[in-house]
């Protein structure tokens, strides 16, 4: 990702919709579909700026792991918790079998061998451990907000099915999420594309428009895993290491 976009996540990430809502919607999936112990080994790879540490946290012993020195510089001065250098495939500085959650949120897309970085991260965990994942859905989304985050590739349900099972992890659940604001986001990207207008959707809207977005988005909370979502910005998959 370009270093400039760290700046603006770590000044956004707070109250931006997007990062709030999915926080939200993580939580509760976690609560709902996962059930950890209170002091479980959980590890965020690409852990960024650190915005999802704090609560993350709240579910065990929590370790973020970054590649990008800039990126951890944000991430440690707002947690306490610990924050180290590490990278997908060939450089996870944690034990095999150690961790019994592992979360990587938006990381995936980033990846050149996606394949590799799944395998190495089965390593890592406990049997019956947990790898909770999003990535961002859909190639015909594809935009200049891809180009800057420097994403390789945009997920479908099965193409993203496809490469978990291939890692040797055991597909628990996936969904499309951001499937409620997927015809508005759309339509944005579709006009943008037909008007040469490259800028990233990372801006932070006017205050109430911010608000509803947040609202309508964290509604999903309550669907994932309970109503079938059959599109979405993005895709939310759980899966477990073989016992």
């Amino acid at each position: 990702m370009e270093r400039s976009a760290y700046a603006e996540m770590a000044a956004i990430d707070e109250i931006h919709w997007w990062y709030k809502a999915r926080r939200k919607i993580i939580a509760s999936l976690i609560s709902r579909e996962i059930h950890l112990r209170p002091d479980a080994t959980i590890v965020e790879i690409g852990c960024g700026t650190g915005s999802n540490l704090s609560f993350l946290s709240r579910f065990g012993r929590l370790t973020g792991i970054e590649p990008d020195e800039v990126a951890r510089t944000f991430a440690k001065a707002r947690s306490q918790v610990p924050v180290i250098e590490g990278r997908l495939p060939d450089g996870l500085p944690i034990n095999d079998q150690s961790a019994e959650m592992i979360v990587m949120l938006d990381v995936l897309e980033h990846i050149d061998d996606d394949l590799g970085a799944l395998r190495a991260i089965t390593q890592k965990l406990k049997p019956g451990g947990r790898l909770l994942l999003t990535v961002p859905a859909l190639p015909s989304l594809w935009s200049a907000h891809d180009l800057e985050h420097h994403h390789k590739r945009r997920y479908t349900d099965r193409t993203l099915r496809a490469v978990v099972m291939d890692s040797g992890l055991e597909l628990e659940k996936i969904s499309y999420f951001n499937t409620l604001l997927l015809p508005l986001i759309a339509a944005v990207r579709g006009i943008k594309s037909l008007t040469g207008n490259s800028t990233p959707d990372t801006g932070l809207p006017a205050t109430w428009l911010n608000k509803l977005l947040e609202a309508v988005f964290s509604l999903e909370r309550l669907m994932i895993g309970r109503v079938p979502l059959p599109l979405g910005v993005s895709l939310v998959m759980i899966a477990r290491a073989r016992s």
